[in-house]
């Protein structure tokens, strides 16, 4: 995959941060033909919800449309090796193969207007077991259920006369769900730097490390940027993230170190909306270098489904029923936009390279 350069902020609402973030985080679990939980949601009601929302764009996924194909390798440090026997945590180089992306549903909106970035990896072991993952800059969710989740998409339907959601509608939504207030906390804080590269991406929710003895280890697991961030300055292209990207690749490769925050007995590992204890034990698994990018149109990671419950052996997926939830609307967001066939250049929203 050859590295392809890209052609050529204000203060965001609150609300505005929120309703892309629910935006990039689609859900519904298929535990029994494609229903999740006790309401009976079903991943085609989600994936209708969004759709709502954010309109139908044929062909691109119904969340982070518009995204930036990448590869290198995972670099395993060996720190995880004892409690987990996937080879992913094995000294050693593994490939990688990643997208980048922003959280809207369009993939015409300006790289820019979306706080929320995101960084999906496919890390390929040698056995053929695959370790996929979709992280998000903010470190936990909302709420922390199915059905609190599908009633916020529902909260967040855009007033025709403005083209934003309803702040009251907003307000009056998490005065109901109080478990919002660490979600809310980053919302309000959240300062998006210059660049993909010197972003920090969260995976978000609880995964249980098996070790060799059977012992199990819940973590949580984020990238962290080994670039210096610097704040955003808008210079009006839509694609400015893609272009800065491709840009200092052609300089030197991009670094994230892979961080893995180690649970303690009381943490709630089953509840994505409650951070854990700034304090808490981490290890440093590795380092993520990616040295390529190629537009997402034709590129390499247009037709991956990143769910991330693909896991290999040695990571188990927590009881966390959003983590579940977000498999099966993955999935029929994957079954729709590849019925409707790829997405026609003409349709791009820049000329040259394409998102």
């Amino acid at each position: 995959m050859k590295h392809s350069p890209l052609p050529a902020s204000s203060q965001l609402l609150r609300f505005g941060v929120i309703g892309v973030v629910v935006t990039g985080l689609a859900a519904g679990f298929a535990w029994t033909a494609g229903w999740v939980g006790p309401q009976r949601l079903s991943a085609q009601a989600f994936v209708d919800r969004f759709e709502e929302n954010g309109g139908v764009h044929p062909g691109y996924r119904r969340a982070h449309a518009k995204g930036l194909c990448v590869s290198g390798w995972f670099e395993s440090s060996g720190a995880a090796a004892g409690l987990s026997t996937a080879e992913v945590f094995q000294p050693g180089r593994l490939p990688v193969l990643a997208r980048l992306s922003i959280g809207s549903g369009s993939p015409h909106t300006p790289d820019i207007a979306s706080p929320v970035r995101s960084l999906a990896l496919l890390i390929e072991q040698s056995n053929g077991e695959q370790w996929r993952t979709a992280m998000n800059t903010p470190p936990v969710l909302p709420v922390g259920t199915p059905e609190a989740f599908f009633e916020q998409v529902g909260a967040m339907r855009p007033d025709p006369a403005t083209g934003k959601p309803d702040p009251a509608t907003m307000q009056a939504f998490f005065a109901k769900h109080p478990e919002s207030a660490s979600f809310l906390r980053w919302a309000a804080s959240n300062q998006p730097s210059s660049s993909f590269a010197t972003t920090r991406y969260h995976g978000i929710h609880a995964f249980n490390l098996i070790a060799a003895d059977g012992s199990i280890q819940p973590v949580r697991w984020a990238l962290q940027p080994l670039a210096e961030a610097e704040p955003l300055q808008p210079d009006g292209d839509p694609n400015q993230l893609q272009q800065e990207f491709s840009a200092r690749l052609a300089q030197q490769p991009a670094r994230w170190q892979l961080l893995l925050t180690l649970a303690e007995p009381d943490d709630p590992v089953a509840d994505s909306s409650q951070a854990w204890p700034a304090e808490r034990a981490q290890l440093e698994a590795g380092v993520v270098v990616i040295e390529r990018a190629e537009a997402q149109l034709g590129g390499a990671c247009q037709d991956v489904n990143f769910d991330p419950l693909v896991l290999p052996s040695g990571i188990q997926a927590s009881a966390d029923p959003i983590l579940r939830a977000r498999s099966s609307a993955y999935a029929e967001s994957f079954r729709r936009r590849t019925r409707e066939g790829a997405p026609q250049a003409a349709a791009q929203p820049e000329q040259g390279a394409k998102p």
